[in-house]
């Protein structure tokens, strides 16, 4: 089962976020805190949304995604910024059920694409996401400003 988060289930949000951040061996980079996890998700101006995919009533993996533009289609498009499912769930049909979730949103909301960055090590979701017709960007690099860099450009 699908459902989109609510309030109370920050907590559990939270505990995914650490579970993808140890999956992805990025632990030390987790500097999260449920307060605006609480705010960003759920206060008055939200910047993202949350699907949880449940398992006996309790949640085992979630999508994080917010709102993009293409500039040269002239909609919104959705990026998702996490998809994640504990291991010991996996292989039974929650990461598709999260991903169809957020294409039917995408297609509802008129969106003109579904965005989304796998690690490249990560085979086991790169096949995944191909066998679902999904093509990896490869002539596009990302690139990323963060922490005291993105400080001092804000300040010249």
């Amino acid at each position: 089962m699908v459902r989109s988060a609510r309030l109370e289930d920050i907590p559990e949000i939270a505990r995914l976020i650490r579970g993808l951040a140890e999956y992805e061996r990025l632990s030390g980079q987790v500097s999260l805190t449920e307060e605006r996890l609480r705010e960003h998700l759920f206060g008055p101006r939200p910047y993202a949304e949350a699907l949880l995919a449940e398992e006996g009533g309790r949640p085992v993996g979630f999508a994080l995604f917010f709102h993009s533009y293409s500039t040269f289609l002239g909609k919104p498009g959705i990026f998702l910024e996490d998809l994640f499912v504990e291991p010991e769930h996996r292989r039974k049909g929650h990461g598709r059920a999260l991903l169809r979730a957020v294409a039917r949103i995408a297609a509802e909301r008129d969106c003109g694409r579904l965005e989304w960055s796998v690690l490249d090590w990560n085979e086991n979701a790169i096949a995944f996401y191909r066998s679902l017709g999904a093509e990896p960007l490869d002539d596009w690099t990302s690139f990323r400003l963060t922490g005291e860099p993105l400080h001092a450009l804000s300040r010249k």
